[in-house]
């Protein structure tokens, strides 16, 4: 699990990195389970994502978000990577 937070006022450097950050996801849907922005409360603001990845090593998913156009523009303030156990996953058990 990747998890990433802006940098304050950023907004605008997002939007800018949109695109680009778009057409990377689609370079490594393979190792993507799920992935989206995190909203504000009225759902209308981006500030950071959560990324759920399929991958073996924390080096690769390091690897995998230095990459990301979001990062290497300078959008995150701080990005957290801990592993998590797929238990459910589309409706469906994994245990």
């Amino acid at each position: 699990m990747i998890e990433t937070f802006d940098r304050d006022n950023a907004y605008d450097r997002r939007l800018e990195l949109r695109d680009e950050h778009l057409q990377y996801l689609e370079t490594v849907a393979d190792k993507l389970l799920a992935c989206g922005a995190k909203l504000s409360d009225d759902g209308q603001t981006a500030d950071g994502g959560l990324y759920l990845v399929d991958v073996d090593t924390r080096e690769e998913a390091e690897a995998l978000i230095a990459a990301d156009p979001f990062s290497q523009g300078g959008l995150f303030r701080e990005v957290r990577i801990q592993r998590w156990r797929k238990a459910y996953l589309d409706g469906k058990s994994f245990l």
